[in-house]
């Protein structure tokens, strides 16, 4: 299982899955390298490969495959992990950047007619590609498309059944974290809107060779559905908001200059009018409704953002 990016290499989480690995010595300040079966991995780009055959083992048991089910592996390398997927489910298809990796792939497969003929395989780049159908999801995310990963898969119609996807360690623990937590913070609060989310499993550093600078850990991702109804456009403007000074009062963030502005503008915009009602005024009814102007983000919970969201739309007030 290998993280895959833009630029073809991977990002700082993108963390290689593969076997009898050779670590290379760099020469003469070179970055360093290591090899499988001739492919060079750079560190540089996150290509570290996953040394413990258990890691993969308990990814697998983790994303609860059943026999019946369409896997989505992203970026998944010389497919250690797809041929356990393989070994588990229906149908894997493989989303991979890399030209060298799709080669390995195929060729590991190749012997094998029963893996090889539910293998279907896509070229290209995970946040570009269109999606076919699948049941779970399986990935190993590079840290600079962690986010906008996410939000892809959970934007997927029909829903998937859940995601099992392996981050940068500080990055998963962003997406469990509850309300008050030091690490609850806007990605936290818009995954959740959508998603049941559950820290599953630790992975050391030590897992990997070469070792990266931190640890990862494994998330359990389960879309709701039914989905929250609400404008999720909308509702993440007023989080963004509302995350820009999360440890300040509500009342702190909507009385500033600046927010009252655009506060203005988006009321002009939605309602077409010239004229605009007191402004200062709207926001002093919403912020004396149920205590919101003493409120702060960070301990907000998701029905909190929800009543907050409806009494500012309530008063005409939009935030898409």
């Amino acid at each position: 299982m290998r993280g895959t990016a833009r630029d073809g290499g991977g990002g700082g989480a993108g963390l290689r899955v593969a076997g009898g690995a050779v670590r290379k010595k760099s020469h003469g300040g070179a970055e360093d390298r290591s090899a499988y079966q001739g492919i060079q991995f750079l560190k540089s780009f996150g290509q570290h490969i996953l040394k413990n055959p258990a890691i993969v083992n308990a990814i697998v048991d983790k994303a609860g495959v059943k026999s019946t089910d369409v896997v989505l592996e992203i970026g998944p390398g010389t497919g250690n992990l797809t041929t356990k997927l393989l070994d588990a489910c229906k149908k894997v298809i493989a989303v991979e950047f890399d030209p060298r990796m799709v080669l390995e792939l195929r060729r590991r497969v190749q012997s094998d007619p029963a893996q090889n003929s539910r293998l279907e395989i896509i070229q290209g780049d995970f946040l570009k590609v269109d999606l076919p159908y699948f049941d779970v999801c399986v990935a190993n995310v590079p840290y600079q498309i962690s986010s906008p990963l996410i939000f892809k898969l959970l934007a997927h119609r029909p829903m998937f059944r859940s995601a099992t996807l392996m981050f940068q360690r500080e990055f998963a623990m962003r997406l469990v974290a509850p309300p008050g937590d030091a690490l609850y913070c806007r990605l936290s609060v818009n995954t959740q809107l959508l998603a049941r989310t559950q820290h599953i499993l630790k992975v050391g550093k030590n897992n990997f060779r070469p070792p990266p600078k931190v640890d990862s850990s494994v998330v359990r991702i389960e879309p709701r559905h039914p989905q929250i109804p609400v404008n999720f456009k909308e509702w993440d403007g007023l989080v963004r908001f509302c995350f820009g000074r999360k440890n300040k009062t509500l009342g702190g963030i909507f009385r500033t200059k600046n927010v009252l502005e655009l506060l203005t503008n988006n009321f002009r915009t939605y309602k077409a009018l010239q004229v605009v009602p007191d402004k200062k005024q709207l926001i002093e009814d919403v912020l004396a409704t149920d205590g919101f102007g003493e409120m702060r983000s960070s301990k907000m919970s998701q029905d909190d953002f929800l009543r907050l969201l409806a009494v500012f739309n309530s008063k005409g007030i939009h935030f898409a």
